[in-house]
């Protein structure tokens, strides 16, 4: 009897509703798992976008349907035509870098061993203990190096071409989820923070908090490693240095790092231009790279990335770090946005407290005074 009316009592039910709701979220999450990095990036897309959807409804009398369209269209011509362009062009300058280490063209133990005849004698003894001034040896080791790298390329090409309907799968979920969220999200935003069991205000202030983190993170970064990418590669065009844009990605890539970035590229090149002799070149890529390309990453990246997330540069960096260790490239996304989230759930922890501590101090004060009040 106690029993029956234990399984029939709301406690019980309310805890086997949440418990259900978890089982049958935690799977739902499962069957997304194939298709985890389409579902965010189309989440990423349609929050993007959405500033420029909301104008086309104003303009178009609510037409959702149309103005999803057009703001998709605006995605593909802007976003993905560009980058299927430039995924091309990073092929064919990665085969020709390949074909070049092969054939002895660039050869990177030759540039190794030039540097080093001019080092001090200090740091030439200690390469050697290294075991770094056996040149045929580097080169025998960089050639191994080269060929695994091709091999994984290879793979990876290998990889694609029979993953190739999992990829175009992938694409298309992308942008049929884009297009529901650009119409649907508005909606559905209000739906998901309605289930949120948190007060109204705090809920208002996380939502917020998390599209702002998404937007500055995502259009700021692509920026700057846009910025950063096209001067180096610009720079090292006019230097004559062979393959400009792969290192131009290279650098972009990088970039997406704060403070060190595109500097893991042009410095040892311009380090290498010094010591061989070629200084005014040296001399000049120092002086472009902190000034032009630095000045993109200290100057943008704190009014695009900062100011709107309203985090410090090193945490910044970490979360980025940390996020793409975790989570691979989305990382760069994800990881400042949990960072920005752990901050903002912690002020939110802190104001409740000391709202909380607030009337306890006025009554006290009040305590203390009827108390002294009453001695008298």
């Amino acid at each position: 009897m106690k029993f029956k009316t234990f399984i029939t009592s709301p406690a019980f039910e309310h805890k086997a509703f949440v418990a259900l709701m978890i089982a049958v979220s935690l799977a739902f999450l499962w069957i997304l798992q194939p298709f985890a990095g389409a579902v965010f990036w189309g989440a990423v897309i349609a929050i993007l976008f959405a500033p420029i959807q909301a104008r086309l409804l104003r303009r178009w009398k609510d037409r959702r349907t149309l103005a999803a369209l057009a703001t998709l269209s605006l995605v593909v011509f802007i976003v993905v035509l560009p980058m299927t362009l430039l995924a091309g062009m990073l092929l064919k300058e990665g085969a020709a870098l390949y074909q070049r280490v092969q054939s002895g063209e660039t050869n990177f133990a030759r540039y190794f061993e030039q540097v080093v005849a001019v080092t001090p004698a200090w740091l030439h003894d200690l390469l050697e203990h290294f075991g770094l001034t056996d040149f045929k040896d580097l080169q025998a080791r960089i050639a191994e190096a080269v060929g695994r790298g091709s091999q994984w390329i290879a793979g990876q090409v290998y990889n694609m071409g029979q993953n190739a309907l999992d990829l175009v799968v992938s694409f298309f979920v992308m942008l049929y989820l884009a297009f529901f969220l650009l119409r649907d999200g508005a909606a559905l935003s209000q739906r998901i923070r309605a289930a949120v069991p948190l007060a109204p205000e705090h809920r208002r202030r996380l939502a917020e908090k998390f599209i702002t983190v998404i937007r500055a993170t995502v259009k700021g970064n692509i920026l700057v490693a846009a910025a950063q990418g096209a001067l180096g590669g610009l720079a090292f065009w006019f230097l004559g240095i062979k393959g400009a844009l792969l290192w131009a990605v290279a650098m972009g890539f990088l970039s997406l790092l704060p403070a060190i970035g595109a500097g893991l590229i042009w410095l040892p090149v311009a380090l290498f231009f010094l010591v061989t002799g070629a200084i005014w070149q040296g001399v000049a890529l120092i002086a472009y790279g902190v000034l032009v390309i630095g000045l993109v990453d200290n100057v943008l990246r704190p009014i695009l990335v900062g100011k709107d997330t309203r985090m410090p540069d090193y945490l910044v960096l970490i979360s980025t770090l940390g996020g793409m260790a975790v989570f691979g490239i989305n990382g760069f996304v994800i990881g400042p946005a949990i960072a920005a989230l752990f901050v903002a759930v912690w002020d939110l922890f802190i104001e409740a407290r000391e709202a909380e501590a607030q009337p306890a101090v006025a009554r006290e004060g009040r305590d203390g005074g009827e108390g002294g009040a009453a001695g008298e």
